[in-house]
Order: C-alpha cells, then structure tokens, then sequence
C-alpha cells in the first residue's frame, strides 16, 4: 500500500503564518515562507499523485521547515508537529541517510527523540525507532550498507514499476559497494542496472558517471559481475547518449537558509569563522609537525564543534566536504580516544551525507588514511 502522506493541521498552519520574527541573529528562518514550501509540495503531491519522487520531495520540505524550527523555534509547539510528521513521512517513505540527499541526518535523530519522548501512538514510536535505527546505523558501514539496500527494496515493493524507487535501489547497492568495498555489492548492483526495463537513460549526474565508468572497466574483465556489465554497457551503446538528469528532491535552500556560511558568522564555543577554522587546522597540523601528538587533540576538537554548528546551519556549505576531509586527516595524526571516536564520526559523516565530493571519494578509494 502507498503511504499516503499527511499536511500539516491547520492550527500549525496558523502558528506557522503568524509566528514573529527570531531575536536578530545570523540564522533567521521565515516560517511563511517555510511553510508554503511544505504546502506546496503536499499540494502537488496530491494533485499530480503520491509518486516516489514526490513523495521523496515533501519529506524534503518537512525536513528543511523541522530542521530550521529546531536551531531557531526549539520550543515552539510547531517544532513538535514537525517532528512528528518527519517521523510519519520519513518512516512512510523508508528513510535512509545513505540514500537521502538533504545532509539533515542530525535533524531526523532529533525528530525520533522527540517521538519517542512524547508520543504514546504506537505508529508513531515504531516509526521513531526505525528512523532512530536508520542513523544509528551510520556508525557501521556493514550494518548502514543493508540498511539502505533493504530500504531500498521495500520502497520497490511499496511502488512498483516507479522509475526513481528503482534508481534508488540501485543507488543503495552502489553506495553500499562504494562505502564497504564488499564485491557482492557491485555484483547486486550490475544484475540490477542489466535487468530487462531498468531506467538507464535516466542515472543522475551524482553517482550515475562513476557507475557506467565502472560497468565499462568490469566489462572489460572476466570478473563475477563483467556479464551483467557487458549489458549494461551494450544498453548505454544503443541509447546513443546517456541521459544524465540531477536529482531534484532538495528545495532551495536560500528560500531560508544560504547555501554558502557568510565570512563573518561565527561557529562553536570559540567562534570560529570558516577562516577561523582552516587556520586552526594549519596549526594545528604545524604543531604536529613538531611532534605535539596527542596534546592537539582538544584544539581539534574545538575546531569539530565548529563543523559540526556550521554543518547544521548551512549543509550545503561548499567548503564543508574540505573541512570534514582536513579534519579527518589531521584526527589521523594522532592516537587518543577522543580523536579516533571524532575521526571515525568525521569520516562518517563525509561519506555519507557528502558521498559525491572529491573528498569523499578520496576516503573511499582508500587514497587516505582510514
């Protein structure tokens, strides 16, 4: 059965018009403007039919009006009604951080908690606990691998025949693959992509290049999976040119939220600009050089916090890939608890939610340190 999502009550609605604006400050939500983002996904939704994709593309909205509640409105009852309709909407559509691209993992833990700690609706505690479940995962690329890919597999079942569920599919072996460097991954994801009526032409532009640039090497080999990517290349030959199409779940963030952290706005109990946090690293780094060792650990660790503050406020930040992997590998350098626990949720982090940056990939090619 297609999970039929829900709109926000209309006591929300008005909470959400009416509410004044935030004590000034650098982050500043508009809730009209959040909200008609929510409405008009939900209305499209429901006028043009709860596909996949628009499915996908209200979670989307709900998560970016939650996630802006939660750093400016926390106590506002309209942040609890958006916890749980991402509880609803992200357990209704099988949410999976591996496979969803709105970078908001921390945001959706938040929202379960809330359930969890609030609600008495057995639906809706399930619901919290699977999505809970889901980012736990994120410490354990096993566990996160066949999490995704059985995600994956029961959106198929929920939506037959929908183009983008199966995409996703594919995009959950992939990534599983990328991510565990486990062969039995790539084999799944060639006998996915060679199957008689899979959306080829329609690959994004994220993953969609480094999959036929692999299929065309496998099939080239005589390896498990060089039959089903013989396939796959000889369906691309008849296509003439692949069809690369960028996915479009997100909404604009500069409706609310600027897609770039301004120069002068300050992050984490130091207050470090992004400036501020390059050449914290550098130093960092330098003193490493001299053989500091592990007593850089708290200053990296105060350079963390900064990431992590900013990382909430602005997820599509283009320099945050860069500062996750300088991070990373300055974490590398040294061998208390405390920076191997940060390194390992850094790491997570960037090759999760920023699969597709180069630094990511250089993490998962093995090119760095891990």
């Amino acid at each position: 059965m297609v999970f039929r999502p829900r709109i926000l009550a209309p006591a929300l609605a008005i909470c959400l018009a009416a509410f004044p604006h935030a004590a000034p400050a650098a982050f500043v939500a508009d809730p009209v403007a959040l909200y008609a983002e929510m409405k008009s996904a939900y209305d499209k939704g429901s006028t043009q039919g709860w596909s996949f994709r628009a499915q996908e593309y209200y979670f989307s909205a709900i998560v970016n009006a939650g996630r802006a509640y939660a750093l400016q409105y926390p106590n506002d009852p309209a942040f609890a009604q958006l916890a749980l309709l991402t509880v609803q909407t992200g357990s209704g559509i099988h949410y999976d951080p591996l496979v969803n691209h709105d970078a908001a993992s921390w945001y959706v833990r938040e929202a379960a908690n809330w359930v969890l700690a609030h609600s008495e609706d057995p639906q809706a505690l399930a619901g919290a606990h699977a999505l809970m479940a889901a980012v736990d995962a994120e410490d354990d690329p096993k566990v996160l691998a066949q999490r995704a890919y059985d995600d994956a597999t029961a959106n198929v079942a929920t939506y037959p025949g929908d183009v983008d569920a199966k995409e996703q599919q594919l995009e959950a072996a992939w990534r599983a693959y990328q991510l565990t460097q486990d062969a039995s991954w790539e084999t799944r994801a060639f006998s996915l992509a060679a199957a008689p009526g899979f959306p080829l032409a329609n690959l994004p532009t994220s993953w969609g290049p480094g999959f036929v640039k692999r299929a065309r090497d496998d099939a080239a080999g005589t390896g498990p999976s060089s039959a089903n990517a013989q396939l796959v290349v000889a369906r691309l030959k008849k296509l003439g040119k692949l069809d690369e199409i960028a996915f479009t779940h997100s909404l604009p963030y500069d409706v609310y939220m600027g897609t770039l952290a301004p120069a002068d706005e300050y992050f984490g109990r130091m207050g470090m600009s992004i400036l501020g946090m390059e050449n914290q690293l550098k130093h960092i780094n330098y003193m490493l050089d001299y053989n500091y060792g592990n007593r850089e650990s708290d200053e990296t660790n105060f350079v963390l916090e900064a990431v992590f503050a900013m990382h909430k406020v602005y997820p599509r930040d283009r320099d945050l890939p860069k500062l996750l992997y300088d991070a990373y590998t300055t974490l590398m350098r040294m061998d208390d608890a405390q920076s191997r626990a940060n390194a390992a949720r850094v790491r997570a982090m960037l090759t999760v939610e920023y699969e597709d940056s180069p630094q990511a990939q250089t993490l998962l090619t093995g090119a760095a340190a891990n």
